[in-house]
Parts: structure tokens; C-alpha cells; sequence
């Protein structure tokens, strides 16, 4: 009758494997588990009565727990906000002079074809500085003998004695030769060495903020330029 068990204790044995695997918790009855260590055979004294074996406690049944869940919920981190690229410009603003009212600006533009070219450098700065002005809506310079003498003077006197300033050898800067050339009311002047042409050295002078300053004045209404060619020396001198 032992023997008949065996089966069924190999098939809950191989039962029990199985759902070990799977993280399952089995009960085996407690006959059960003497049968797994060895085969037993009961004791018996005197009389060879047969007795009637105790037929084996049909197993408990099996109750699979699952396991509880292990994941933790995905979280995603938040998204970091990136700052936008900041663009700064800084932008000087000039006070206007105390007393003074700025004179109206004009938006005229003198077209490229009214600039003469074949009547010397200096008359070509003159139309090329008029043309720059009424770009910063400007009035038009006039040309003025008494400085337009003033600048050929300057020039040719840099060009004679080797030196390149406003201010001359005897002292005097741009006012001072204009007022002596005639001219009441001085108002600024540019000059330059080098450039070739009168187109180099306009852009020379636009390029430059202070000698851009002076060509986009609106308050000068005067122009005389000078120019040397031994050396290249310019003098643009400007009145009020």
C-alpha cells in the first residue's frame, strides 16, 4: 500500500518543483514528508494481523500568491527650461546743445548719378559728403571759397613740412585759418594722409565715428576741401 503513495508523493514532489519556480507556496502533508526521507515499515508485536493502513490524507489544496508587484511607476524627470539667448544693444543718445534748437531733418536722398566725378578730387568729396548727409537726412553742404582756400592750405602746408595735424607748425588749428581766410563762423574739419582717391577716403572718414560725427552735423552749412597729391594730404574743413 506504501507503494501505491509513491507516485503521488513523486508527482507532488515534481509539482512542488515546479511552482518553486514560479515563486509558489505549497503545503505537503506531514505523511507526505516522512515518505520523502525513506520508505517505513510500522512496527508489530505478537499477532501478524494484517492491520488496515491508514489511507493517506488527501494533500491540502494549493494556493498560488502573487507576488506583489516590485516596479516602482515610472518616473520622468521634469524637463529643465532653457533660456533663451538674450541679445543687448547699447545705444548712445547725444543731449542736444543748451540754447540751441537741432534744425529739421530732411529725408531727401541725392542720388548716386548727381555726383560729379571728372571735376577734380575735391569736388568729388564735396558730392560724395552730400550724399552721406542726405542718407542722415541732412541738408546739402555749400561750397565756400574762403574755406575751400583755408583747406588748400592746410593741405599743401602738411605736404610741404613733413607733418600731419589740425594744428599748423605756427600754432593755429582749423578756426584760426578760416577766420584769417575770411570765414566768420567756423564748425569743424576732417583731414587724412594716403588715400588715393576721393572715394577712399570719404569711406575712410564714414568709417570713423568722429569724423562721421562731423559729415553728419545738420548744423554746418559750409564745405571747402583741400587736396594734395604729393602725399596724398586731405583737409575738409566745415562752417556754420
Amino acid at each position: 500500500m506504501i507503494g501505491g503513495a509513491g507516485p503521488r508523493l513523486l508527482a507532488g514532489l515534481a509539482l512542488g518543483a515546479v511552482l518553486a519556480g514560479l515563486g509558489v507556496v505549497a503545503v505537503v502533508p506531514e505523511t507526505w514528508s516522512v515518505a520523502l526521507a525513506g520508505q517505513s515499515v510500522p512496527e508489530t508485536t505478537g499477532t501478524t494481523e494484517p492491520t488496515e493502513p491508514t489511507p493517506p490524507t488527501p494533500p491540502q489544496s494549493i494556493r498560488v500568491v502573487a507576488p506583489p508587484p516590485t516596479t516602482a511607476p515610472l518616473v520622468l524627470p521634469s524637463p529643465v527650461p532653457v533660456a533663451a539667448p538674450v541679445a543687448e544693444a547699447i545705444t548712445a543718445v547725444p543731449a542736444a546743445p543748451t540754447g540751441t534748437t537741432p534744425p529739421p531733418r530732411t529725408t531727401a536722398a541725392l542720388p548716386t548719378t548727381d555726383i560729379p566725378v571728372a571735376t577734380g578730387p575735391a569736388a568729388r568729396v564735396v558730392a560724395l559728403t552730400n550724399e552721406a548727409r542726405a542718407r542722415a537726412g541732412c541738408d546739402p553742404l555749400t561750397s565756400d571759397a574762403r574755406i575751400t582756400a583755408a583747406a588748400r592750405d592746410h593741405s599743401a602746408d602738411m605736404a610741404a613740412h613733413g607733418y600731419f595735424a589740425h594744428d599748423s607748425l605756427d600754432g593755429r588749428d582749423f578756426a584760426d585759418r578760416l577766420r584769417a581766410a575770411g570765414y566768420p563762423d567756423p564748425g569743424a574739419e576732417n583731414i587724412a594722409m594716403g588715400q588715393r582717391s576721393a572715394d577712399e577716403v570719404v569711406a575712410a572718414w564714414l568709417d570713423s565715428p568722429g569724423h562721421r560725427r562731423n559729415i553728419e552735423d545738420c548744423s554746418l552749412r559750409t564745405i571747402g576741401v583741400g587736396y594734395e597729391p604729393s602725399g596724398d594730404y586731405w583737409t575738409q574743413d566745415f562752417g556754420r
